[in-house]
């Protein structure tokens, strides 16, 4: 595993040192962190999603590995120049661990020599949503729920665009050696190890959440073997060292391990400190994803709520996404050229002066209600053909209500998420929010004067992600002896927004005609 002992002889100070990127949808960020959850440096690189069709979204796999390689030699850059001149700048060889904070079923398939043989279509991608409607009528809804712990039928699923692919580009199919998701993709190129965890797998539709195995019949059914997927390991497995290839290319050294880190929501509660049942995180990025972490397995019988593997061993997390911070990007992008001309003037950042922008409208918009789903929408109402709206637009609205609509949008789906894991039983008192969303003061009030619970940020919260990925890595090097340590060294608590009873009435009716919107529009969205 690492021989820290022989790293040391070399010169190298290992014992101080984990970097972790999380691998986000339209962003990659790296971090360095020391064992006591210290931030030394960081750097982020933005991306495009390709889109050459309604509802298509891929990326060219070389896109990611640029981005991967740019971030961890800028966030050592970054670390260098926060260091004293009297010491010695760390270089990546310094690192001794490297783990992975991962966005789900993003699919990259590989040829017999490891190349990619086509772009990596994306989770959010919705073209396979005949494909996963095809797999729920062929096994029944039931069955996949019972074996998968998924609900409905997504155009997600790593299964689904399989046999999208069958039909569609069987040439690719045909030529498919390995089929992987992000981490496991990055994981290869370092260590040379086809390697993945079963946190990521959990909505693959291939895997088993009851054996922890892959799905057998399923894997027949779609026309793959278990030979053309990665050796199933837990979240924050050690995988291999770097190879001798990999440390020439990337800078790492042949002493840094890599651990196969987990998805990006279950390193973000870890990074949160939710490691208790019961406890609640939203992580606000590109997309909104919740976590209700349970001890034992949780089939909703109302089939709202998906049940995957969690990255703590033997638990598993109550899980919804949905699209966050994407609409608000797209927003940005297409309709704030001002902003954006004054962040690149050295002014104030984009989303900041939209922040600003929102506090100026009044809770509820003035009746101007969006639907955030530029990519269809998810638990509890998996449609892939859902689309965003704004409705209820007149003369007096101005940008900032639509600013702020953006942020009620998303807000009011976390409630319905929240809504339907209460009904299982579960417990929601308090939400522990992290991602980009968490810097946002004006979107932070929102979330708790709509739920009525109090909304808690961390520090480093922008970097839970990064962190929770820090956590399992170090783990498996040995830098704590437990989780529970690990997240006392590491965690601490920032801010606690309250909720604003003057708000509740005005949110309650958003809220309903929210739902009665969804509801009216849903028999459109085809």
């Amino acid at each position: 595993m690492i021989d820290v002992l022989k790293a040391k002889k070399a010169g190298i100070r290992t014992e101080e040192y984990i970097l972790a990127v999380d691998m986000g949808t339209t962003a990659f960020k790296a971090a360095v962190f020391d064992y006591d959850g210290k931030e030394l440096g960081c750097a982020t690189r933005e991306y495009s999603i390709i889109a050459p069709h309604p509802g298509w979204a891929e990326v060219e796999v070389s896109t990611y590995v640029e981005a991967f390689n740019y971030v961890i030699n800028k966030a050592i850059e970054n670390v260098a120049e926060r260091q004293p001149d009297n010491e010695e700048p760390i270089t990546l060889a310094d690192i001794l661990t490297v783990g992975f904070s991962c966005q789900c079923e993003t699919s990259v398939f590989l040829d017999k020599d490891g190349k990619p043989l086509r772009n990596a279509i994306v989770w959010l991608d919705t073209r396979a949503s005949k494909q996963a409607e095809d797999i729920v009528d062929t096994f029944g809804s039931r069955t996949v729920q019972k074996n998968t712990g998924q609900v409905g039928a997504d155009a997600i699923w790593p299964g689904a665009k399989l046999l999208w692919l069958k039909e569609n580009e069987p040439e690719v199919f045909g030529g498919i050696d390995k089929v992987l998701q992000l981490n496991s993709y990055m994981a290869y190129l370092l260590t040379g190890r086809f390697v993945s965890e079963d946190s990521m797998l959990g909505s693959s539709i291939y895997f088993n959440v009851n054996t922890r195995k892959y799905w057998a019949e399923m894997l027949d059914y779609i026309g793959i073997t278990e030979n053309q997927l990665p050796d199933i390991r837990r979240p924050g497995d050690y995988v291999g060292n770097v190879s001798v290839d990999a440390a020439s290319e990337f800078g790492f050294s042949t002493y840094t391990a890599v651990s196969i880190g987990g998805t990006d929501l279950a390193c973000a509660a870890i990074g949160s400190g939710n490691i208790k049942p019961g406890d609640f995180s939203d992580s606000t990025g590109s997309s909104i994803c919740t976590m209700t972490l349970v001890d034992h397995l949780v089939i909703d019988p109302d089939k709202h709520m998906p049940c995957y593997c969690s990255a703590l061993p033997g638990m598993f997390m109550v899980h919804s996404y949905g699209n966050g911070g994407m609409f608000m990007k797209w927003f940005r992008d297409i309709l704030c050229d001002k902003e954006m001309e004054i962040e690149a003037g050295g002014g104030k950042n984009a989303y900041d002066q939209l922040d600003i922008l929102a506090a100026q409208a009044p809770a509820g918009c003035g009746g101007l209600i969006a639907l955030p789903h530029l990519q269809g929408s998810g638990p509890p109402w998996v449609n892939p053909n859902a689309k965003a709206v704004f409705y209820g637009m007149t003369l007096a609205h101005t940008k900032a209500h639509f600013v702020r609509a953006i942020m009620e949008s998303v807000t009011m789906v976390l409630s319905c998420i929240i809504d339907a894991t209460e009904r299982l039983d579960i417990k929601v008192d308090k939400i522990v929010t992290t991602g980009g969303g968490a810097l946002s003061p004006i979107w932070c009030q929102i979330k708790a004067d709509v739920t009525g619970r109090p909304v808690i940020t961390t520090v480093n919260n922008e970097s839970s992600g990064c962190l929770g990925a820090a956590i399992l890595a170090g783990l498996s090097s040995g830098a704590w002896p437990d989780l529970e340590t690990a997240c006392e060294a590491t965690i601490r608590q920032d801010i606690v927004y309250k909720p604003n009873p003057e708000n509740r009435e005005v949110y309650d009716k958003t809220l309903a005609d929210f739902k009665q919107l969804m509801g009216c529009l849903e028999p459109m969205f085809k």
